[in-house]
């Protein structure tokens, strides 16, 4: 798949977004604090190191909730820095000075978006009752409910996983490893303690398969959204999309489940 199938497509019409979701896409939705994570500034004297400190902080910010939308309806190839910088209110330089090339910038905006997706863990309370397995399919089930308010997010996440270069990939995997963005190592744990996960397979594993499948199955709804005809055929209907949620499940239980 090319940069060229997914991000040279007319961006959904109507829509716009803020800074702050899956690409990668375990938890669909975003999260109320929506601002890319962050370091606290040092403290020091007031109005002085800190104070500056914080603006250029919110600068990045500002610069990346720009680069996000320029991704999404660009893709990355048509995306110019010097454009984000204008919109932004920030001189090209500076842009480069923060994140030191087009592929960085774009991390920081792949970043922000895998951030602003809601956890596993974070399903409602009724479904998290219902155990693992339940979880997996509320959150397929959401996805295409969901990208027509997030559709930024889970565009730039798509570009991440599917068009980004070697080295850029690279950084994203690690990113992923890193900081878990989905608690998936949490999620998998909640299946065990509840007895519905094999035990006799290493937890890392199970939590790469989850991510791994997760990952592509949410990945192929979206983009039929976002994207239809992509795979070479139309947005499946309800019908087909609902038998698909429910085929993934029992193939994920057959694997990963324990036999009862």
């Amino acid at each position: 798949m090319t940069s060229g199938q997914i991000a040279n497509r007319p961006a959904a019409p109507g829509r716009d977004h803020g800074a702050r979701g899956a690409g990668r896409l375990p938890g669909a939705g975003p999260r109320p604090d929506t601002a890319p994570q962050r370091p606290r500034p040092r403290a020091g004297p007031p109005g002085g190191p800190v104070r500056a400190a914080a603006r250029q902080l919110a600068r990045q910010e500002r610069i990346v909730g720009v680069a996000m939308r320029h991704f999404a309806e660009r893709g990355y190839s048509g995306v110019r820095i010097e454009e984000i910088a204008r919109e932004a209110g920030v001189a090209k330089g500076a842009v480069f000075g923060y994140f030191g090339s087009k592929s960085g910038l774009f991390l920081a905006a792949y970043q922000a978006a895998a951030r602003s997706f809601r956890c596993y863990l974070e399903a409602p309370p009724e479904i998290l009752a219902e155990g693992f397995f339940a979880v997996i399919t509320h959150w397929i089930e959401q996805a295409p409910h969901l990208i027509g308010e997030d559709w930024v997010p889970y565009r730039v996440t798509l570009l991440g996983n599917y068009c980004s270069g070697l080295p850029l990939r690279r950084e994203i995997t690690q990113f992923l490893l890193r900081e878990d963005p989905y608690g998936t190592q949490a999620f998998v744990q909640f299946g065990t303690d509840r007895g519905e996960i094999r035990t006799d397979i290493d937890p890392k594993m199970v939590v790469s398969l989850v991510d791994w499948l997760m990952d592509r199955c949410q990945d192929a709804i979206v983009t039929e959204e976002l994207d239809p005809g992509l795979f070479g055929s139309a947005a499946p209907t309800p019908a087909l999309r609902d038998l698909r949620v429910r085929q993934f499940v029992e193939l994920l239980r057959s694997a990963i489940g324990t036999r009862t």
